[in-house]
Formats: structure tokens, sequence, C-alpha cells
């Protein structure tokens, strides 16, 4: 019920459920002159409720107005108990009234996460919330997790200390402690959104995580239970498993039933990681599977296949393929491995000597390195007694001086030089061949007679989140459909270069070159000014703005 009454000035006091408790000291100042001109009356009535004490009342809405009346009153202009015009509410309705009158003025965003907040404390849900005020859950939600950040940090947001961007990277957690420790712990040129969520989401793990992915995504992870933290502010709202030992059963389950299979070809060992360092594979040796021939029939399917897949590919890359030709595009890359794996074939030996690590890939994918060999399992290699004893063995042995050697190999080195020089397609094939030794595959080793090094450091470790980055997803994809076409064995690499075309080479020249660009500027960069200056001049050249 709304009933007018007229209370003095000086029984009128701050409510504390009014809505508003940031006021513009140059807002409040322009007042008093409206109500002067027009008589000192006005224009709309404060709203009110009963005070704690006898003959006191709280106004509910309105507090700039009596603000306004008081400074009127300080200046003499007007009693200190000046009939005032107001209506009287009950309790139960002066947040509400509030948050309604303030919502049509300009309302600090703080004050209005707050109100909301206290509606949603009296019992009302959220839907309601947002009928009455006319917007969506999905603000009022929003406005919810604001209200949760630290009070201090709210304060700081409140003295233009802080960013709107700032306030809402801290609502990706509800430990106002912690939010405060992460806020006073980072540098001043440091407190960026992503700084922000990094630092308060580290014990947690991304839905863009690779161990996520491999499981098939925060939906599968949820349907078995388990806890998902979302970001109300993150224009994905990928979220974020919370349990990650939940997590690590699920992977590590997966895993092995993929271990499994794997055993059953018969391997002397197989192991299971989700991490793989970049340099594990230095210390093994290799296996590789022999090539074995297709039946006729299967050799037709395989070509047939291959050509459509070349073709939607082409189609999909100029974004004009229609709706199936993604899903067409998976079920011939099925296929197609399913023919590359009866294509090849492993010699008994492997199996003896050999084993199998089964990791995640960037982007989730299961990867399986089969045929390494550790280095106890490696043969021993021949003494230099038993290379003596087949010297000795009748055969005739012819020596040179290392003067007349060096002088006949340095002129055999000019005579290749020059006529690599004159065959472009040969010398491409070489280049490629010497690049690929140490970019594709693992436990590589090629030697080539070019001396041309590539350096590819793993990058990796810099980022905070490799998982989440697309470039590098992307650049695993590439490596993955060269894996089907290069040739697993490192002996056949050359012979298998000279076949490609210019085009095809051209291709892996490139793919090979990426791998060594290095544009990462490290706590000690050491001398690389000039690198880092030619990779702004190699962005602008590749069109790349980050």
């Amino acid at each position: 019920m709304t009933e007018t009454v007229t209370i003095p000035l000086n029984k009128l006091d701050v409510d504390p459920k009014n809505v508003r408790k940031t006021y513009s000291a140059e807002g409040i100042k322009e007042l008093p002159a409206t109500i002067r001109a027009d008589g000192y009356r006005l224009l709309q009535n404060l709203i009110v409720r009963k005070g704690d004490k006898k003959g006191r009342y709280f106004v509910t809405a309105g507090g700039r107005r009596r603000a306004a009346l008081l400074l009127l009153a300080e200046a003499g202009e007007i009693a200190k108990d000046f009939p005032v015009e107001c209506k009287q509410r009950e309790v139960e309705d002066a947040t509400a009234i509030s948050l309604t009158e303030n919502l049509h003025e300009a309302m600090h965003p703080a004050d209005q996460f707050e109100a909301f907040n206290a509606l949603a404390g009296e019992g009302k849900a959220v839907a309601d919330i947002a009928t009455r005020f006319g917007t969506t859950e999905t603000i009022v939600r929003k406005r919810l997790a604001l209200a949760r950040v630290s009070p201090v940090l709210l304060q700081l947001f409140r003295d233009e200390e802080m960013s709107f961007a700032q306030l809402s990277a801290f609502t990706v957690s509800d430990d106002q402690e912690r939010q405060v420790e992460v806020w006073n712990a980072l540098p001043s040129w440091n407190r960026d959104v992503y700084s922000i969520r990094r630092a308060l989401t580290e014990e947690l793990v991304a839905a863009t995580d690779k161990r996520v992915q491999f499981i098939g995504g925060l939906a599968d992870y949820e349907a078995v239970g388990g806890p998902v933290k979302r970001d109300l502010f993150d224009e994905s709202n990928a979220g974020y498993v919370t349990d990650a030992a939940l997590l690590e059963k699920l992977v590590a389950e997966k895993l092995e039933a993929a271990a499994e299979a794997v055993r059953a070809e018969g391997w002397k060992w197989v192991e299971i990681t989700t991490d793989l360092p970049y340099d594990t594979f230095q210390s093994y040796g290799r296996r590789y599977p022999k090539l074995v021939d297709l039946g006729e029939e299967e050799q037709v399917e395989f070509d047939k296949l291959t050509a459509e897949y070349d073709q939607l590919a082409e189609l999909l890359n100029a974004d004009v393929a229609d709706e199936d030709a993604e899903p067409r595009l998976d079920e011939i890359e099925e296929r197609l491995e399913q023919l590359r794996d009866r294509s090849e074939a492993y010699e008994p030996e492997a199996f003896e000597a050999g084993g199998a690590i089964i990791t995640l890939a960037n982007g989730g994918a299961i990867r399986i390195e089969r045929g390494l060999v550790r280095p106890e399992d490696q043969p021993k290699r021949e003494t230099a007694e038993a290379q003596d004893s087949e010297a000795e063995s009748g055969k005739p042995k012819v020596t040179h001086s290392a003067a007349l050697i060096e002088d006949l190999t340095a002129q055999k080195t000019a005579a290749l030089r020059i006529e690599l020089a004159n065959n472009p397609d040969i010398a491409l094939a070489a280049v490629v061949h010497a690049m690929l030794s140490r970019v594709v595959g693992s436990g590589y080793g090629v030697q080539s007679a070019l001396q041309i090094s590539v350096t590819c450091e793993h990058i990796e470790g810099s980022m905070k989140q490799p998982d989440a980055n697309k470039a590098l997803a992307e650049l695993e994809n590439m490596r993955e459909n060269w894996g089907h076409k290069i040739p697993g064995n490192p002996a056949d690499l050359w012979e298998w270069c000279l076949d490609q075309t210019r085009d095809e080479l051209l291709g892996l020249l490139a793919f090979a070159a990426a791998h060594s660009v290095n544009a990462v500027e490290s706590k000690y960069p050491g001398d690389r000014k000039d690198a880092f200056a030619h990779a702004n001049q190699l962005g602008q050249a590749l069109n790349v703005n980050i």
C-alpha cells in the first residue's frame, strides 16, 4: 500500500536498502538550482519506509534529492525541518523500488550489480528479476557474478582504478581472497584480462586443453558428473574443468583402450603418456614398416579416394563446399588410413625389438608412434676388432694419403656444386631433403651432403595455453597430412624427394622453413635484435598483424 505523507527533512535518513551507493558530487550540486527554481518543491516525491527509530524514515528512492535539500538547508535557504512530501512503502519492496528508479538514471554499474545481488538474496529467481526489469537472464547472471567480486576490487572499480574488463575477469573465481591476492601480485603493467584469468584458473583445465578434447569435450566430462566452471564474460563460454583427477581418469581409460589394441599387434612394450617432450625420440632407434602392394581393387579404391579427397579439400579451402563436404572428408580420411595401414607391414624383428608410445597430439587427436627401439635393445655396433678381422679376410685393402683424399673430394665437391647450380629441380629436392631431416617424423636422422640445418625451437613452453593456439593446431594438422605422404624409412626419403613435382617440393620447402621461424622474445634473448626486426618485416610480407 502506498500512502502520501509529509515528513520533516531532518527526520529523513539514508536507507541501507537504497541500491545507489555512489553519487556524483557534481550531479548533486546541480539539483538545488532546479529545486529552487520551482519554489523549493520536488517534482517527484521521495519514496520512504519507516526507520529503525520512532519518528524517523529511510529514503528508499530519492537519495540525490534528499542530499540536494540538505545542501539548501545548510545554505540557510530552507529550514532544517523543511516539510518534504513523501510516499511511504513497505520494507519488503524497498530494494526493488530503489532499483526500478535508479535503472532509469545514470546509476553506477557497481551499485547496479549489488542491487541485483540483493534481489537474488531475497529469494527472487533470475528469470523473475530479468522479467521485472526487462532484461535477459544472461545479463542478470553477469551482474550477479560481478557483485560476487571482492568488495575491495569493486571499490577500485568505483574509484576508476580498475576497468570494467579487468573487473569482469575476476568473475571466473568466487574466491574473494584469491581475487585480491592476484590483483596485488600482478605488476601494474601486467594486469590485463588474460593475465588475471590465467592466474585465477591456473589450477583449472581449460576446455581447449587437448585432454578435454580427447575425451569428447566438456559435454562428455559433464555427462559423468564432472563439475564445470564457466566464464560468463568469455564470448566462447567454453568453460573449465574443475575436477582434474576425474579428467585424468577419463583420459587414462580411453588411452588404455587404445593401448590394448596396440599391444595385440605384438610389440615388445607399449607405453602411455599424455605429454611427450619434444626430444623424446632422440635416444630411440627406429624400425620402419616395409611397403606391401595392395590388391588391384584396393589400389583402385585408394587412387579414387585420394582424388576425391584432394578435390573436396580444394573446395573447402575456397569456401565453396557444401555442408556435406567436411563429414565426407572425414570418412575418406578414415578409409585411406585403413588402406595405408594395409600397404605397410613391420617385419617380425621389429616386434621383437621395438615398442610403441601412445600419446596425445595437439587438438586431442591420439598419436601412436610404433617401431621405437630403446637404447638397451639396439644392436651393438661392430667393434674395431670385428672390422679388422673382416679386412683381413683376404680382401685387398686400398689406402690413399689423407692429402690426396682431401684434394680429390674437394674437386668432387666443386663438380657437384656447379652441376647442382645448373639443375634447380634436383637442387630443390636436395634442399627439401636436408631440411626435412630435422622437421618431419621422429628419429629421422637423415644425413645430407648439403650443409643446411633447420633449427626448430619448440615454442609451446613459452605459451601459457599452447593447446588453445589455433596456429599450432593447424601446423600439427599439416604435419599429419604430410606424414601420410612422406616415407617412414629415412633411407627412402631421397628417392621420394626426387619423385615429387616442383609444386609439391615448394610446399614442403615452405613447411620446413616455417618451422625455423623464431620471433620469441624470451627473458634472455641475446643478440637477436636484427632477427626480431626481420620477424616484423616477415609479418608485413605475410600480412600477419597480431
